[in-house]
């Protein structure tokens, strides 16, 4: 059974919307909230309602009786669910050290290594959060609806585009943009094959995106000083709120995993079962 285009299209943002619609009344019942606090509130909605509308999208859609096993969701827990978001927090990790050593090295950072506990649980909530709802969303259900209607090979690499096109890259002046495009697309073409690589699982994906999220968060609010003067391909693009994964360093780690993970670019054996591969 394969969905239909309007179907896919217009899912997500109908949801996103019926989020919008839903929090709109939070400004009169919560005149103290801010308007990003209420717009947060929409997107937290706008969650709830995909957990709850997916196992019935994937039924009639995809014809299948176990959505969050082939969201790659399942087994919640187990170990092999453990492994694949720790391995995925690692190689996070490795993509933020080389950059926070050089910035360090060429002067441009200095080390603080100061975290209150609000900012912790602050990055602990954008890696958890951010990394979970992006990854269901992209690398979960988009990429699934992609391969019915592409197949395989294509679903792969339109899922990375559209992950990245979603990003504002286009508010960046001059070859900002395009080099935050072509970071964000690379990452998105990293977590799908982190996710193939995991044997379907999804939590590898998600420790891998979240944990960029996250730590770049901690490192961004507290565990270094970053100099204003930092240069943008080093630092990566968007001024005070730098996105590394556009900058040299980044796009290089990215290209890096991906030569690494080369052998998943074909699709094999992506049952949920099957053990994380290095």
């Amino acid at each position: 059974m394969k969905p239909r285009w309007w179907g896919t299209l217009l899912y997500v943002p109908v949801l996103v919307g019926l989020g919008w619609l839903a929090s709109r009344p939070l400004e009169l019942l919560a005149p103290g909230w801010r308007a990003d606090q209420v717009d947060l509130a929409g997107l937290a909605i706008s969650l709830l309602l995909l957990l709850l509308t997916l196992p019935l999208r994937l039924l009639r859609v995809w014809d299948d009786h176990q959505p969050w096993r082939r969201l790659g969701v399942l087994p919640l827990g187990s170990v092999l669910s453990l492994r694949a978001l720790i391995r995925g927090l690692l190689k996070a990790l490795l993509l933020l050290a080389p950059l926070t050593l050089l910035l360090v090295l060429l002067g441009q950072a200095r080390w603080l290594g100061e975290l209150s506990a609000g900012e912790w649980l602050n990055a602990l909530a954008l890696l958890l959060g951010v990394g979970f709802a992006e990854e269901l969303v992209f690398r979960g259900w988009l990429w699934g609806e992609l391969e019915l209607l592409l197949g395989a090979r294509r679903a792969l690499i339109t899922q990375a585009v559209i992950f990245a096109l979603l990003h504002p890259w286009y508010r960046l002046p001059g070859l900002a943009a395009p080099a935050l495009l072509g970071g964000l697309t690379l990452l998105g073409l990293c977590l799908a094959l982190q996710r193939r690589a995991d044997g379907g699982l999804l939590w590898g994906a998600i420790g891998l995106h979240g944990g960029l999220v996250g730590g770049w968060f901690a490192l961004h609010n507290g565990l270094i000083a970053i100099a204003p003067q930092a240069p943008a391909w080093l630092l990566g693009p968007g001024g005070p709120g730098a996105n590394p994964v556009g900058g040299l360093v980044g796009i290089a780690g990215l290209a890096a995993l991906l030569w690494v993970r080369r052998r998943w670019w074909e699709p094999q054996r992506t049952a949920v079962a099957n053990a994380p591969r290095p």
